[in-house]
């Protein structure tokens, strides 16, 4: 069973890419993060960011590295996520991502890719 739930994945434009997820209250990520405060953790949303590149590219992509990443909102059981990523100016394989909760910003940074071998 996957631990969430893609609602749509599109290129919105050009080379943006949007999608909508939600995490099921009875994803594995809550179990014990945190026992009476349930919350996803930020390598979770980071995995999601990676996923929605992933989907839309026919490249086979690793993570080669994430910077400037800023958690701004918890993000809770049954939340609906909006996920953006956009290759960069000249850099198609660095993406800046954007995970919203609503209209509140959940978490953004950039993710570098690298083809795997």
């Amino acid at each position: 069973m996957p631990w969430y739930e893609l609602i749509h994945i599109e290129h919105a434009d050009l080379d943006q890419i949007s999608a909508e997820v939600q995490v099921p209250r009875d994803s594995p990520w809550f179990c014990g993060h945190f026992p009476d405060e349930p919350i996803l953790p930020g390598i979770a949303q980071l995995g999601m960011v990676f996923d929605a590149i992933r989907r839309l590219s026919d490249q086979k992509w690793k993570i080669a590295g994430i910077s400037r990443v800023r958690f701004k909102q918890i993000v809770r059981p049954g939340d609906r996520l909006t996920i953006t990523a956009k290759p960069q100016k000249g850099r198609d394989e660095t993406f800046s991502f954007r995970v919203m909760v609503g209209r509140g910003l959940a978490c953004s940074g950039v993710m570098a890719l690298a083809v795997q071998t």
